[in-house]
Order: structure tokens, then sequence, then C-alpha cells
């Protein structure tokens, strides 16, 4: 059984540092082959910030694959912005900005979904959509296979469709015709998991909130995602109820920070069985 967590805006600058310690307890109890951090990773994208962000990557103890998101470009350094965009975030996590992780059960394939000449709004190229459909079409049955962008490639209530990923039509058609199961992704702070209607086969946009930071929207805590990958009989997802999953189950979780335990607890999980040829 393999283990994702899915972690997104953490907005470093913004971070609450009774959280920051309670996702690392999560994190050391769960032992995640593989942390995703899909974008906004910093809040003003300031050095400072990129340093604390390293730090606490540092500590999780896990392989890590982080794409950018708009706020780790600089906003109001327009010289830094035009030039060079992704220098302080190059300095932290690397020259890779679409990164790839692949594994016996896990094939993760990150996309750099912001521009520079845009404030917030994200797009994918057909050159990018292109990319990451062939390496799906590559990926060996095991494999559970996760796309990873910033913007929503789906929204689930009217007044964020504004939000949505310029290019995701185009996208998630041609991703789930190569065999993706999973789009991961973040920027609205709001999570959630759905199947967009109208594809000729189906996967799942799984949206985390903001991870760590004040940045919360009314009513929304903290949260992060655990995704779980087969297992076959025998394994029982943390906390929830006692069905088995089978070899061909994928659970979602989403994990809340509870401020009275100090502590992410499980509030939901969504059981999927991905489909293959």
């Amino acid at each position: 059984m393999s283990v994702l967590l899915h972690l997104s805006d953490t907005h470093f600058g913004t971070e609450r540092a009774q959280v920051v310690e309670a996702l690392l307890t999560l994190t050391a109890r769960e032992r995640p082959e593989l942390a995703v951090l899909s974008g906004d990773i910093t809040q003003r994208a300031r050095p400072a910030q990129f340093r604390a962000a390293k730090a606490f990557v540092e500590r999780l103890g896990a392989p890590v694959l982080a794409v950018p998101g708009n706020h780790d470009i600089a906003l109001f350094d327009l010289w830094a912005r035009a030039t060079r965009p992704y220098a302080r975030y190059v300095s932290a996590f690397g020259t890779e900005l679409e990164p790839v992780h692949a594994s016996r059960d896990l094939l993760v394939v990150g996309v750099n979904t912001t521009r520079a000449w845009r404030h917030k709004h994200g797009e994918v190229s057909p050159l990018q959509i292109d990319r990451v459909a062939a390496a799906l079409s590559e990926a060996q049955p095991q494999q559970l296979r996760v796309v990873v962008v910033h913007q929503p490639a789906a929204v689930c209530r009217p007044e964020d469709r504004r939000h949505l990923l310029r290019g995701h039509h185009a996208a998630l058609r041609a991703w789930s015709a190569a065999g993706a199961d999973l789009v991961l992704g973040g920027h609205i702070h709001l999570p959630y998991t759905l199947a967009p209607a109208g594809l000729a086969r189906r996967l799942w946009v799984v949206q985390a909130g903001t991870a760590v930071s004040a940045r919360t929207r009314p009513g929304g805590p903290n949260s992060v995602n655990i995704v779980r990958w087969g297992g076959g009989s025998g394994w029982r997802s943390a906390g929830s109820p006692g069905e088995d999953a089978g070899r061909g189950d994928c659970i979602i979780e989403r994990w809340d920070y509870a401020p009275d335990a100090q502590a992410f607890v499980l509030n939901t999980f969504t059981r999927l069985t991905p489909e293959r040829a």
C-alpha cells in the first residue's frame, strides 16, 4: 500500500506554528512515500519565506514533489517578475519546475501552470498537455497516475469558476484518455473531490485546502489530503469505517486541523476505483 500526502497553499509568511507542528506529527505517523506541494508555497515569494518553506520540507522526512503557485512569483518586485520570475523558487526547490516521480505504485507528473505575466490566473499550454499525456501513456497498470497543477481543473461552486485553470477542458480530455486517475490542485483553499462529467474515461479532481496558513476560508479549517492506493485485504484506513480496501481501490482522505486537539483529524474519505483496461 502506497501513501501520498497532498499539501497545498502553505503560504509561508502566514503560517501558524501550531498547525505546522501538527502536520509534521501527522506526516511522521503516516510515513508517506511522497509529499506533493501543489503551489502557493510562500505568501509573497520573499527569500525568508522560501527559507522557512525549505526548512519545513526538510523536516517532513519524505521525498517532495513541488510545483510553483502564483504566490511563488514576486508580485511587487516587477524587475524580478519580468526577468527571473522563478529564481527564488529555484533556490529553495531546485531547477525542475515540472518534476516527475515514478515508483512501483505511483506515477506523479507536475505541471507549472503559473505565468509571470498573470497576477493569479493559471494556464496549461497545448505543449504541456501533450507532454503530460505522453508520460501518462507510459504508465504501468499497477501505478496510480497523478497530475499536479496549482489552479483547479474543475470546481464545485459557481463563484469559483473564475479561478479555473485556463485550458482545463482540453487538458482533462487528453489526460483522461491517456490514463490519468487524479488531478491534484489548490489555489482556492477549498477541499473537495469530484469527477468531471463529459470525459471518455473517469478521472477525479482532488483539491486541497490551505495546509498551515492563517488564510483559511470562512468556516474552513486548515486541511490536507492523504491518498492511499492499493494494499490488498486486511488494510484499513485510519479512523475510517471497517471495510477493507481492495487492490484496485484508491482512498482520498481529508484531514482537518482541530484546534482543541491541536492535531489533524480525519474529516471525510472517498473510495475510488480507477479504471483500467
